[in-house]
């Protein structure tokens, strides 16, 4: 009885003695419950096949189910834009080199490719305005694809959905082939600097907006920085 005694009262000396320890026997916490998180299912995205009307150089339309599309991570000449030759002769006569018209020219190379053919349209993601995006293929083809081989469009984005992407878009600008072999304003700098954004607008507007440029996609046009800065734009 009496090494039973001095047992208890050596263990109640060390707890004592040891207070975080004893707390720590005391009021260990409870287990920790992890509730499975909800798993939030991917967007599914709308697949639109069948003939379409092309609409500019990156916008189709399908009339069956009244919805536009635009071709995902390309951009092209809005119709009213004009890019320019860099073959400027007679500079003294002649007020501004060549205009070409790159918006026109990239519709009608999507029309051409695209016929009376069915489109199917994969929509990847929806724009600001509402617009979805998608990859559109027919007979197999990758339109944006495409449109960048032979060089009326750009990429869009630094990381496009295909990689070929920016690839075919080295090719085209390496070949000089569609734009590449222009002078044109970066479309998203005149759609925000262009006033006149009707079927009228006239070349020299858009070589006044080059002259006030900010930055461009193609090679640097000899002289334009020096002509006189205009407003009637």
């Amino acid at each position: 009885m009496k090494k039973t005694a001095v047992a208890t009262v050596i263990v109640a000396a060390a707890i004592a003695a040891t207070p975080a320890m004893a707390a720590d026997i005391l009021r260990s916490p409870a287990p920790v419950r992890y509730e499975p998180r909800a798993i939030v299912p991917a967007p599914v995205y709308p697949v639109f096949k069948g003939r379409v009307a092309v609409i500019d150089g990156r916008t189709l339309w399908y009339p069956q189910f009244a919805q536009g599309i635009r071709l995902a991570d390309i951009d092209a000449c809005e119709l009213p834009q004009w890019a320019f030759n860099p073959k400027w002769e007679d500079r003294e006569r002649v007020k501004a080199p060549p205009p070409v018209p790159c918006g026109p020219f990239a519709k009608a190379w999507l029309k051409r490719t695209v016929g009376n053919k069915s489109v199917e349209c994969t929509v990847l993601a929806y724009g600001n305005d509402g617009v979805p995006s998608a990859r559109c293929v027919v007979t197999g083809r990758d339109l944006a694809l495409e449109m960048l081989r032979v060089g009326w469009a750009r990429v869009a984005t630094p990381y496009p959905y295909n990689g070929q992407y920016i690839t075919y878009q080295r090719h085209a600008m390496a070949a000089r082939y569609g734009m590449w072999a222009t002078y044109v304003l970066d479309m998203n700098e005149w759609r925000r600097k262009a006033v006149d954004k009707t079927l009228d607008r006239r070349p020299i507007a858009d070589f006044n907006v080059l002259a006030e440029r900010e930055s461009e996609i193609s090679p640097p046009f000899a002289d334009a920085r020096k002509k006189p800065k205009r407003t009637d734009r």
